[in-house]
Formats: C-alpha cells, structure tokens, sequence
C-alpha cells in the first residue's frame, strides 16, 4: 500500500500489526478486505470483538477463558476431577481439547517463569493450584508446560513446590520436541505427549 496518505488506513494497519503474527502485508489484507466488506459485516466485526473483551473472563477456579464465573471444563461433571493438567495459557488448553486424549481438569499459570522478562515465580497463578490441592481432590498434577527455557524452569518449580503436598506429579512425554511450544503442535502430538507423560 505504498504510496497511500490515507491516515484512517494506515491507523488501521498499524493497529491491526499489533496482533501476533500479522506483519505489515497481511494487515494491508485486512484492510482491503474491511474496505470491500459491506457495513453490515464491518459492524458485525467491531461488534463481536467488543462483546468478547465485554464477556469473557478468567474462571475463578482454573483461569481459563470463561463467560461464566466457572468455566465449562470445570463444572463438567464427566470430567476427572483427581487429574489436573497444568499449561500456561488458555490457548494451551484449547490446543489439548483438541487431542481429544486429555479427561482430567486443568490449572492456567497465565505466565511462565522468564527472569529475562521481569517474571518470577510470584508472577505465577500457582496459588489456587495449591489450594485444590491442599482440599483433597487432586490426585495427579500433569505439568503441560512448553518445552523451552522458560517451560522447563517453571515445570522445576513447580514440582518443587506441588511434591511434598503428596500429589503424584508428571510431565507431558515425547511428541514435543526440545524447545517448542504447545501452540504450534497437532492435536496428534499432544495426545501423544499427554500419554506419553513422565513422573518428575
């Protein structure tokens, strides 16, 4: 779009260049899209993204994306309430619904452990972890954390910390390689891993 003035366009762009993943072309996509669109689907657009930040919440149990004070997962009753996987975000726990492997309930961290980021420990939502635990209803605690750096130091950590409350703790198995991310992986390989899960 070189050699446009139009300052609302380029607002746009510029705007639209702050989500992950989009650079500079594809937020041109965007725009041109936007442009083409009728006003109908353009307001249908701004409406649904501004009923999602209006709507959707942590749920107070396990920090996951929510419309409701208590998440779906959470308050399904087929669901293993003595397993609990722990990731460290929400869009983690999308990726793993979508393997279809894991039954268990999960815990949201919202972070991970990143000296080089300013995040320690106390960054962390471990404390209501703790806390489901202490109360008697977990069993086994499956740490679903990345497999990076950062991933691994807070996988550490926390069986550290989650051992001598008595809980059986594990970590998600092979299917990831070194340093990858959960976002990027198949449902396949994350079965795979969740299976495949290794006492710490």
């Amino acid at each position: 779009m070189a050699g446009y003035s139009l300052g609302t366009i380029e607002k746009l762009i510029e705007q639209l260049m702050k989500l992950p993943g989009i650079g500079r072309r594809s937020a041109q996509r965007f725009v041109f899209h936007i442009l083409d669109a009728t006003k109908d689907e353009v307001t249908a657009l701004a409406e649904a993204i501004s009923l999602v930040k209006a709507t959707v919440r942590f749920c107070s149990v396990c920090n996951n994306f929510s419309e409701t004070e208590v998440c779906a997962i959470c308050n399904d009753d087929k669901r293993d309430k003595k397993l609990v996987c722990v990731v460290e975000s929400p869009k983690d726990v999308e990726n793993i619904e979508r393997s279809a492997t894991f039954h268990g309930i999960y815990h949201v961290l919202l972070g991970a452990i990143s000296p080089l980021e300013g995040r320690g420990p106390h960054d962390l939502k471990v404390d209501g972890l703790i806390e489901r635990i202490k109360k008697g209803s977990i069993s086994e605690v499956v740490i679903a954390t990345d497999s990076d750096t950062e991933g691994e130091a807070t996988a550490i950590y926390l069986t550290r910390l989650l051992r001598p409350l008595g809980v059986k703790v594990m970590r998600i198995g092979i299917g990831l390689p070194v340093g990858s991310n959960l976002e990027y992986a198949d449902p396949a390989t994350l079965a795979r891993a969740i299976e495949g899960r290794r006492e710490m």
